[in-house]
This record gives C-alpha cells, structure tokens and sequence, in this order.
C-alpha cells in the first residue's frame, strides 16, 4: 500500500464539469416522470427474502435433517451462492444507503454482512471510501492495490511470480471472502488508522470491536454448533465451510474484478500535488466497464453490479434503477464525447480481465 494520504487527491471540476451535473439532472428527471422511489421497490423486497433464505434455508436444513454427507456438503456450495447472493443484491445496496430511505433499514440489512462474518463498519470504508473514492488509482483503491501476489493495475510493483498471474488468479480468487473472515479485517483496521481513516472518538476500539464480537459469533453458529451437535468430523465440516467461502469468493471476484481490471480501462495517477485529470464522474467512466446488459437473470443474482458504470455514478440508487439509468448515462456519455465501456455478456467480461491479467503480467 501507497504511504500517501487519500486525503491528497483532488479531482478537478472544470473539466467538462457540467457533464456530471447534466446527468444528475437527468436521473432526477427519470425518477420525476415515473413517479417512484430511487430506492427499493417490491421485487426488491422478495429478492431480499429469496436471498437471505438461499443462506438460512439450506444451513437450517443441513444441522436438523441432514444425514448424508454428500447432501450436507451440497447444500454448503448452496449456502455460498446465498453468500455472494446477500453480498451482491441486498447489503451491497444498504450500507451504501441506496436500499431505503429509512436509515435504520440500511443499518439493519447492511449487518447481513456480519451474519456471514464480514463487518458493516469496516467494509463501508474499505469500498465505499477507497474504492469508490479513488477507482483503479493504484496505492488508494484497495480493490486493486492489497494483494501483492496479484498485479491489478501498470503501477504496480512486479514480481517474478506475476507472469503466472493469469492462471492462478482464478484459483486465489475463490479466498476473497475467506479472507474477509479470518484476518484482512484486522489487518487492515490497524492500516486505516495509520491513514488517518478513523478520526473519530474511540472509534478504532469500536471498530476493532465489533470485528472481533462478529468474528466470535460467526465462528460459534458456523463451524462450533455443527461440531458439536451434529455426527460429522471436525475436519468434513470444516473442508465444508472452506467450500462455501471458495464458491462465495469465486462469484464475488468474477462479478468486481471484471468491472475495473480491463484492457479499455484507465489506470490514472495524480500529478506531484495530487490533482487527477479528470472530474470525478468522468473517472468513473473511464475506469469500469459494464457487461451482460440484456440478461435480465444476471443483472437480479448480482445486484445490479453488470452495470458498473451506473453504481459508480449512483451508488446511492438502488441497483433495480441501473438498467433505466443506463440509457441515460450512454446517451448523455456519447453528448459529451467519453467513452462507454461494455461488454456484450458476463464470459466476454472475464475473457477480457483474464487477458488484462497476462497483460499486466509483462508490462
């Protein structure tokens, strides 16, 4: 990680400055017309039941009527697809404010987060914070500055092992929420306190936390209660719970890494004084890359999140908006000359991050 403060970027509002406030007016318009809420609608609310039961229903069924081992582990890979599912479609929008305008049913559904052992508080900085704040900015943007092992971005330091990146890429790719639930929130709690990210009064130690109590309490529920109620070894359980986290991770990874890490994508860095050359909405196009945008069963499992672009610029509208906003968002794009990424289907998508990953690993 970069030793410079986020707090030095800067992004410039004269550039084309009036093109974000153009489609916000827009949007705002859209939403007038219609007569409805930027926020969660019905569909919404049954997905998030459907979700939220893909994680409980088959964990419920796996401690009280299970006796088979091949059942038992099936039903876990179930549970991870209910991971990715609550991750994507449900807290995704709520700890970005954009489920309801209620704020305690944000706080409330956000901490569905923290039913699969990450924690609300300290992803809202992490993605909300870097990543948002500072896309595809290498030493700012987390998502694609952490993991050494990984070259996400031409700024980055080489290794000799990155000219492999392309094959083992995919396989570390299925650790992403592991790692969330073992040690990357420690870790990195201490960093953002050394980044001057946690200002507040007491807030590392609450933080810090609240970590440790979902930490305890996920273990307990997830791997301690299986043990101890039900015939399984220790260790078939445990192998259990690493798969679920391997199919969570897998389908996390292949639905963000190919939104930012692509051949058409920019990789900008501030000048000496911190000063991006562009407006921050116009980074955002220049740095996400949409995909599958006319599969209607893509865009409800991920959230909405094949439309990059517009989360991007409207992180606080809820994902079921981002295929209306889209025709806004390219009309009013290709007004003001800048580009429009996207890629016909989701495989098309990862076809092109695995070759930006063999790219990056010769550059």
């Amino acid at each position: 990680m970069a030793s410079t403060s986020s707090a030095t970027i800067r992004y410039p509002k004269s550039k084309r400055g009036d093109f974000y406030s153009t489609l916000r007016q827009r949007a705002a318009a859209y939403f007038d017309e219609k007569g409805i809420s930027r926020h969660a609608n019905g569909a919404m609310v049954v997905k998030t039941v459907f979700m939220i039961s893909l994680y409980l229903v088959p964990f419920i069924l796996s401690l009280t009527v299970v006796e088979s081992k091949a059942v038992f582990f099936g039903l876990w890979l179930l549970m991870g697809v209910g991971v990715a599912g609550i991750g994507l479609s449900i807290m995704h929008d709520a700890n970005h404010g954009a489920y309801s305008s209620n704020r305690a049913v944000n706080t409330f559904l956000g901490y569905l987060l923290n039913l699969v052992g990450g924690c609300a508080a300290y992803w809202k900085i992490q993605h909300n914070v870097l990543h948002h704040t500072y896309t595809n900015i290498q030493g700012y943007d987390e998502d694609i500055s952490r993991v050494k092992i990984l070259r996400f971005s031409p700024h980055a330091g080489k290794m000799t092992i990155h000219r492999y990146q392309h094959y083992y890429a995919w396989l570390l790719y299925g650790f992403m929420t592991l790692s969330w639930v073992t040690t990357k929130e420690f870790s990195q709690l201490f960093e953002f306190r050394e980044r001057g990210l946690l200002t507040g009064k007491n807030e590392f130690r609450n933080m810090l936390l609240e970590v440790v109590l979902t930490k305890a309490v996920y273990y307990g529920y997830v791997l301690v209660l299986p043990m101890l109620i039900l015939p399984f070894s220790p260790w078939f359980i445990l192998l259990c719970f690493l798969c679920t986290h391997l199919v969570a991770g897998l389908i996390l990874s292949l639905v963000f890494q190919p939104a930012h890490v692509m051949p058409e994508n920019d990789y900008p860095l501030p000048d000496e004084k911190g000063q991006m050359e562009n407006n921050f909405a116009i980074h955002q196009l220049l740095t996400t890359t949409n995909f599958g945008q006319d599969s209607k069963l893509l865009t409800w499992f991920v959230g909405g999140l094949n439309y990059q672009v517009e989360h991007h610029l409207f992180p606080t509208v809820c994902h079921v908006h981002y295929p209306a906003l889209s025709k806004i968002v390219r009309q009013t794009a290709k007004e003001y000359g800048i580009p429009y990424h996207t890629k016909k289907t989701w495989w098309e998508a990862i076809r092109y991050h695995g070759r930006q990953l063999k790219e990056l690993s010769y550059v």
